[in-house]
């Protein structure tokens, strides 16, 4: 059967931060806690939210590590409480919207994080309960904005995924503005971590017609606007694009991922100082050939149709032009470039197998299908 859920409320709109108080007022959250990063903060762009808040009592979270952890979300949900809070607001890119998200479950469940991970089952643990949150993108990669999902690294050291339509937030404030600036080399990870996921979506054997849409809509805007974007951080066509891309990335992963996420979470879990839109931009080669022979990809022609997208001859021609693309951008073309070797190989396999991912790739890799990939993407 196939479940096709749309249900998260968007303004997108240069200066649409401005609406940040009436999002509030419309969910009932008075009393919220901001969660967000330093860089977010050193930008100034955590006071261009607070200052859409007037008259509110705000408490701020701004410890986000770049990629969240489950000592993060204790802190975080250590001082909610303290401060009586009663919703969240997120400020930043992928990490600090997740942490929000794993704030949402332990400020109001009781037990450990692990307990409702998704591949251990605690998917419909987490119940209406969670608490509200609003999300404010500051990057455009993960589209966490829009979905149901969190990575977070546990204090196991897992990278672990956590999803529940109660997670999802109950706004996102799409402002490209607030993106405008973002380092070049961050617009160019983060852009390419949107593309992956419109990409690895639309490849999913799962039927979701809608999701393809958007899916391949979105891969066309991120496609041939990324290098724009990172060439000139004030390009307001460009920025717009990829918040566009970003988001649509998210919208149509309900379908799931696949072997590209699986890789990259176990090896971001076993080293968070790797960038994920870096490492999805990496191993995506590599997978696409493997989905290639796929028979629901060669079936309904989903590699053509992602050439067509992006504006090449054939479908052959992905592979190459992704790692072209990661090269032009100024991003690692291969995992020796980011410090990876043959040594942790057996443990990313390990982790990639027991991914919430592995699962809905077209294609069921097996541990030797992972290493080959591994080492095609050196």
């Amino acid at each position: 059967m196939a479940f096709i859920y749309y249900v998260t409320q968007i303004q997108f709109e240069f200066g649409a931060v401005r609406l940040l108080k009436a999002e509030c007022e419309r969910i009932g959250i008075t009393r919220p806690l901001v969660v967000t990063d330093p860089g977010v903060k050193a930008a100034g762009v955590l006071q261009q939210a607070l200052d859409a808040l007037p008259g509110l009592n705000v408490a701020v979270f701004d410890q986000t590590p770049s990629n969240p952890t489950e000592a993060a979300v204790r802190a975080a949900v250590e001082l909610y409480k303290a401060q009586g809070c009663d919703g969240l607001i997120a400020v930043g890119g992928g990490s600090a919207i997740d942490c929000a998200k794993g704030i949402a479950i332990a400020a109001t469940h009781d037990g450990p994080l692990t307990h409702y991970a998704t591949i251990e089952g605690g998917s419909p643990r987490i119940t209406e309960r969670a608490a509200p949150l609003i999300a404010v993108p500051t990057t455009s990669g993960t589209g966490s904005e829009v979905a149901r999902g969190a990575i977070i690294i546990v204090d196991d050291h897992r990278k672990l995924g956590f999803h529940s339509w109660h997670l999802v937030p109950k706004a996102a404030i799409c402002d490209p503005g607030l993106t405008l600036g973002l380092p070049p080399l961050l617009t160019a990870a983060t852009g390419m971590d949107a593309v992956a996921h419109c990409m690895e979506t639309f490849m999913s054997a799962a039927f979701n017609p809608p999701a393809d849409g958007i899916a391949l809509d979105g891969l066309e805007r991120g496609w041939h606007h990324i290098e724009a974007a990172t060439r000139d951080g004030q390009d307001r066509d460009a920025r717009l694009a990829m918040m566009s891309a970003s988001m649509q990335g998210a919208m149509a992963f309900q379908k799931g991922l696949g072997c590209v996420h699986s890789l990259s979470h176990s090896l971001g879990g076993l080293n968070p100082r790797l960038h994920h839109g870096t490492l999805n931009a990496v191993f995506l080669p590599a997978v696409v050939r493997f989905n290639a022979q796929a028979e629901s990809v060669r079936k309904e022609r989903r590699l053509e149709r992602m050439a067509h997208a992006m504006g090449l001859a054939s479908a052959s021609d992905i592979p190459d032009a992704i790692r072209d693309m990661s090269a032009r951008l100024g991003l690692p073309t291969g995992l020796a470039a980011m410090g990876v070797t043959e040594a942790v190989f057996d443990d990313v396999i390990k982790g990639a197998l027991a991914d919430h991912c592995h699962k809905t790739n077209p294609r069921l890799a097996t541990p030797d299908d992972y290493r080959e990939m591994l080492i095609e993407s050196l």
